[in-house]
This record gives structure tokens, C-alpha cells and sequence, in this order.
């Protein structure tokens, strides 16, 4: 929805309910093209920052805008006199294709992503930048790395990647056709949620256990690195193992996702129980990313995703005897909660806690705060994002498809990201391709101990 003043340029896109006070932070990937063909002006620094520069100035105005407060409402505002231009910085570097293209497998976010503020939004900082960009060249032109980032209260993971498909697109369409180009997009632009008030159902209550109230001096809205080192373990689900999984999720009447998410959350309880018996009793957390739009009616091409996380959670001794698919049906349970009336009731929840803290603050009496469950630690986490079904790998700019993306390492205990590979496709019809799982534990953890994980490591 658009609000604009009567005789103003100034037009306010309330994102309220994208629940973006609770996801004030940056997301980064790291896009790996090979230039295999030596072709002259390869990715040209030129036609990169022309393309976006018309993306965002004739049909992502948003990303040219800044964060406003009012109370507990956040709009993005834009004005047709004042662009935030994205930020776009570029380096050459002298190495050949191979060290690059490890620093981009290692994650080395600090030579490969543009450097970022605090995501946080308050009224002293509203004024920071809503999608960066860092290009880095080598000297022998055999490929380019694309560092973006973008802040997580304007858009989630797939109306980026539409955002990066409609870049790519009119970054072709530039080649071709120059300024005369008349473009095509191949996805609308997609930013904001619309109001689900109207499904509240005050005759039905809900325990909203993705949130939790804690004392406010404990509040973390992102997530806090412990103290133990935290170290990313990247595994492999072949296409043949999909194939077994399958086979597993229609014997116990769950799909795909939640069989995958029950293997990773028994097998990490079962690897934290081996290393510390004495926690058994101790609670073992899953939460799960989920995108309501189809339980909405909603299609993925009208608007972002609010973002939900559901969560479950049982004894760490529980999980790890349990039979993997009495953990799906735990799994499905708290993902299938996900219904438009639960939706507006969780919004409804955690939009009461803020203005109550919002009114705290005013009175100076400030105690109790709400955040994401799966920032509390937790003796056991299963946190689950997936992005298996974004257009991720279709990002062509003209010269073909990226030969590696790389979502950075996130250092946060029990974090596990389900990714495609490059051979991967959401085109329809297209042969299976192997995915990998990044997953951030304790370096003391041996995920070895669970025959669960043993068969994913490489």
C-alpha cells in the first residue's frame, strides 16, 4: 500500500507488518561469475552501476529511500527530490580465478562484501542505506564477485532475489538494446506486506512460543555469538539421498522440507546429547523460516514475505529417542500451524508487546522486551532457513549464470540454511540437483557421533 501527502512528492510504504522491527539487520551473498570465454568488458563496472541505478530509480524507489518512526509504526520513505543511491564500491584485485574463487567458498566477507552500518533502526539512525553493493575484478579478467547486501526490513530472501533477477535483466536488456531499451522485467517489484487484520480471530488464542518476553537488560534482537567458537560445517543431500527422503516424508505424511528439518534437529540433539549427557531434560528449540503467502492466497509476485518464524521444542533426551518421523510430525505440527488467523494473531501479539514497550520507555520504567525465540540460547538449536526454491542461480546479467553463490558464514550457534547448488533450477521440469546444508555448531561438537549428519559430510 502506498500513503503519499496531498501535494507532496513524499510517498511512505508502511512495513509494519513485515514484523521489520524484529529483523533490523543486513543479509549478504557472494555471487561468483567465471569469465570462461575472455569476452571484453566482462560485467563492466559501467553497465553494473547504469543498470542499477535504472532499476531502483524507475521501479525500486523504495531502495533509494530511509527508515521513518512514528510511534510503533516503521515506514520506508521516498521522495522524488532525495535519492539514497546504493552505495557501489569496486576493487581489482592481482590473483587468478582459483584464489578467488576460495575466498569466495571460504566466505571472506571482509575482502569480498561491502561494508555496512548497524541495522538497527531508531530514530537517531534512519538514515542508512537500503541495498550496497561491492564489485571485485582480478587483473587477468577471468571472472567478477558481486558482494550485495540488503537491509531485511525492506525485503525478505525472495523478494531479493527477484530484486537481483529484475538487476540482471535490465542489465541485459542495456547491452542489447542501449538507452532505447524498453524493459521487461521478469518479476514485478515486490516490497511490503498488505494488512491481515481482517483474519484476527479474537475467539481463538494462540502460545506464541517463537516470541519470548525476557528481562529487558537479556533483549537481543539478532542473534549473539556465545562464548564458544562457532564453526560452519557445509554438508551435501546428493540427489539420491532427496530421492530416500522423499520416500520417508510420504511413508509418515509430511513433505520433503519437514522430513530434511526432523533429520537435522534429531541429529543435532543426538550430537549435543553425546557430548553432554547431564542436559537431556534441557530444552531443544526448532524454528523454521515460514513463507505464509500461499496459506494466504497470496502470490509470491504481489508482495514480500512477512516472515514467520514457527518453532517447536521438546527435551534433548526426546528428540534424540525419538523416531525420526515422530520428530517430522512434531516438525509439521508447528509449521502447518502457520494459518492466516494464526498469522494475524502472532502480528497482533507482537505489535501489543511493542507498544507496550514503546510505552515503558515514555514512563522511564523499561523491564521486560520481546524477541525471537531462537536468539535465546538454548542447551540445543535447530534454526531453519531455506532458499532451495529461489532464482538464485538464474541471476544472468548477460554473460551466463553465476558459477557459485555463497550465503557468508553466520557465526550463531544452531544456525542451518538449506541452499542450492549451481546446478540447481526452479525452472519447471528440470532435473534434481544435490543441496547443501550450512551449518554453524561449537567447534567441540563432533557431528560425526550422529550416523544422521555422517551421511550429508563429504
Amino acid at each position: 500500500m502506498n500513503v503519499s501527502a496531498p501535494n507532496s512528492t513524499e510517498t511512505r510504504y508502511p512495513i509494519t507488518n513485515n514484523l521489520s522491527y524484529l529483523y533490523q539487520v543486513y543479509c549478504s551473498y557472494i555471487i561468483l561469475f567465471r569469465n570462461t570465454e575472455k569476452k571484453h568488458n566482462f560485467l563492466s563496472l559501467e553497465l553494473l552501476r547504469k543498470s542499477l541505478h535504472v532499476l531502483v530509480r524507475k521501479y525500486y524507489q523504495p531502495v533509494a529511500g530511509w527508515f521513518d518512526i512514528n510511534g510503533d509504526e516503521i515506514d520506508v520513505i521516498f521522495s522524488t527530490e532525495k535519492f539514497n543511491d546504493p552505495p557501489f564500491s569496486s576493487q581489482t584485485l592481482s590473483m587468478d580465478y582459483g584464489t578467488l574463487a576460495q575466498h569466495v567458498h571460504d566466505s571472506n566477507t571482509e575482502l569480498l562484501v561491502p561494508k555496512y552500518p548497524s541495522g538497527i533502526i531508531t530514530k537517531e539512525n534512519t538514515d542508512i542505506p537500503m541495498f550496497l553493493v561491492k564489485a571485485t575484478y582480478v587483473d587477468d579478467g577471468s571472472a567478477v564477485v558481486l558482494g550485495v547486501t540488503y537491509h531485511h526490513s525492506l525485503m525478505d530472501g525472495s523478494a531479493f532475489w527477484m530484486f537481483m533477477n529484475n538487476w540482471a535483466s535490465v542489465s541485459r536488456q542495456l547491452s542489447i538494446q542501449g538507452d532505447q531499451a524498453e524493459f521487461n522485467l521478469p518479476f514485478p517489484p515486490t516490497f511490503g506486506f498488505p494488512s491481515i487484520d481482517h483474519l484476527h480471530d479474537a475467539s481463538q488464542s494462540f502460545d506464541h512460543i517463537e516470541y519470548a518476553i525476557v528481562d529487558a537488560k537479556d533483549c537481543a534482537r539478532e542473534f549473539q555469538p556465545g562464548t564458544e567458537r562457532i564453526v560452519e560445517t557445509v554438508l551435501t543431500v546428493s540427489v539420491e539421498q532427496q530421492l530416500k527422503i522423499r520416500s520417508m516424508a510420504r511413508n509418515h505424511s509430511v513433505n520433503f522440507t519437514e522430513m530434511l528439518c526432523a533429520i537435522f534437529w534429531k541429529g543435532i540433539s543426538e550430537v549435543r546429547l553425546r557430548a553432554r549427557p547431564e542436559i537431556g531434560e534441557a530444552r531443544s528449540l526448532f524454528t523454521c523460516a515460514v513463507n505464509p503467502r500461499g496459506r494466504l492466497g497470496i502470490s509470491s509476485t504481489l508482495c514480500a514475505s512477512p516472515v514467520i518464524n514457527m518453532a517447536a521444542w521438546e527435551t534433548v533426551g526426546a528428540v534424540s529417542a525419538y523416531d525420526v518421523g515422530c520428530v517430522a510430525q512434531l516438525v509439521s505440527q508447528s509449521l502447518n500451524k502457520c494459518t492466516g488467523t494464526y498469522l494475524a494473531s502472532s502480528f497482533k501479539f507482537i505489535l501489543s508487546q511493542r507498544k507496550r514497550e514503546l510505552e515503558d520507555e515514555q514512563n522511564g520504567c523499561v523491564d521486560k522486551k520481546s524477541m525471537l525465540v531462537y536468539v535465546c540460547p538454548m542447551e540445543a538449536k535447530c534454526t531453519v532457513s531455506s532458499s532451495r526454491s529461489f532464482p538464485i542461480y538464474e541471476t544472468d546479467f548477460g554473460f551466463g549464470r553465476p558459477e557459485y553463490v555463497r550465503p557468508p558464514f553466520l557465526p550463531f550457534d544452531g544456525c542451518l540454511r538449506i541452499w542450492p547448488t549451481p546446478q540447481y533450477s526452479c525452472k519447471p521440469g528440470a532435473e534434481g540437483a544435490p543441496l547443501e546444508i550450512y551449518l554453524s555448531q561449537p567447534e567441540s561438537l563432533d557431528l560425526a557421533s550422529s550416523s544422521l549428519l555422517r551421511q550429508f559430510m563429504n
